[in-house]
């Protein structure tokens, strides 16, 4: 879930940590063959109605199948989607409130396997074949699994954090070491050395990093949300942040009005170039010196939840989540900023992985 239901859920979701079940309804499955290049959407669905999705679009032919996990495979894919990367042609989907990653093939849709009994995860980052680091909300600890055997195999342990206070987000690897961001109620960046599995090193930023990114020239960059008014943890302004892994400090500091909401921080395919959402959408080069005072996609009195940029031709995706209980909708335009497609997609659309 994203910074918007998670203020909203936040008591019910510390009473019931645990307590996402799923039921596994079998049926009758559809036999798919997308070879092609395409786009996976991750619809969060509705918290603890079990409702997430997976949909699947064609930019070339401009086509959209909905619900490709269920149709695939005669049963849900679980409560809370919340990521999905591909590796070694393996597509890997993160079901945060199911306690599950599943691994599938991205041209059937089909299951192939899965890692269970993970706490509240979140993203999956791969160290190599055989090791890959899964984080977590609610837990102060990253999961090491093996993903050839679906095995857990050991834990992270994250320094100052408790299991109530534990979250740890995306990850970014530079050499040897595994970056990542602490959102929930934290405002660092850990520093993790994939040889010892072990935090050699923590960054202080700004009140809750929501996401990371690296770009051409090697630089870490993270953008904050700044809290929210009334929040324990406190409230500020949001700030973006360029940092050199080398050093791991903080090279530059972009500050926004206090109250404003940035996140999703995306790069495009050359990494020269940066975009979030802030109500509308904005974009900046990686060598910029001041943030933009126009947006490139302008606010449509909606709500823009998800973002992701074609590797291949700069074509920029924006995800609608519109109320978080009915269909959602993907606006995909040009570098230009000129619209090339709508199409509706499963509820509460938060993320995409390229295949």
């Amino acid at each position: 879930m994203k910074r918007f239901l998670r203020q909203i859920l936040t008591a019910a979701l510390c009473l019931s940590a645990l307590g996402g079940c799923m039921k596994w309804d079998y049926g009758r499955t559809e036999d798919f063959s997308a070879t092609e290049r395409g786009l996976f959407i991750v619809n969060e669905g509705m918290f603890q109605y079990g409702n997430a999705t997976l949909s699947y679009y064609d930019p070339e032919t401009k086509t959209v199948e909905n619900e490709v996990f269920y149709r695939a495979n005669a049963f849900k894919l679980g409560d809370v989607a919340q990521s999905m990367v591909l590796h070694n042609g393996v597509g890997w989907v993160v079901a945060n409130n199911s306690h599950v990653v599943f691994a599938i093939d991205p041209d059937t849709f089909r299951e192939v396997g899965r890692i269970t009994n993970l706490t509240s995860p979140r993203y999956i980052h791969f160290v190599s074949d055989e090791k890959a680091y899964v984080t977590q909300i609610w837990d102060n600890r990253i999961f090491i699994v093996n993903p050839k055997r679906y095995e857990i195999t050991g834990h992270i342990e994250c320094p100052d954090m408790t299991a109530e206070s534990g979250s740890t987000e995306q990850m970014v690897q530079y050499g040897k070491y595994v970056f990542v961001n602490c959102w929930s109620y934290q405002n660092r960046i850990l520093k993790i050395d994939t040889e010892t599995d072990r935090v050699v090193g923590q960054l202080t930023v700004g009140i809750q990093p929501t996401s990371l990114v690296m770009d051409r020239n090697n630089k870490l960059w993270t953008i904050t949300d700044g809290g929210y008014e009334g929040s324990p943890y406190g409230y500020e302004a949001p700030s973006l942040y360029r940092i050199d892994p080398e050093t791991f400090s903080v090279e530059k500091q972009f500050r926004f009005r206090k109250g404003d909401t940035p996140s999703e921080v995306q790069l495009n395919g050359t990494r020269d170039t940066l975009y979030w959402i802030n109500d509308d959408v904005w974009r900046m080069p990686v060598a910029g010196e001041q943030l933009p005072v126009r947006p490139f996609l302008e606010y449509r009195e909606t709500k823009y939840y998800g973002l992701t940029v074609d590797p291949a031709n700069g074509d920029v995706y924006v995800a609608d989540a519109v109320d978080y209980q009915q269909q959602g909708i993907v606006c995909r335009y040009t570098a230009k900023g000129e619209p090339v497609d709508e199409f509706y997609v499963g509820i509460a659309p938060g993320a995409f992985c390229w295949k």
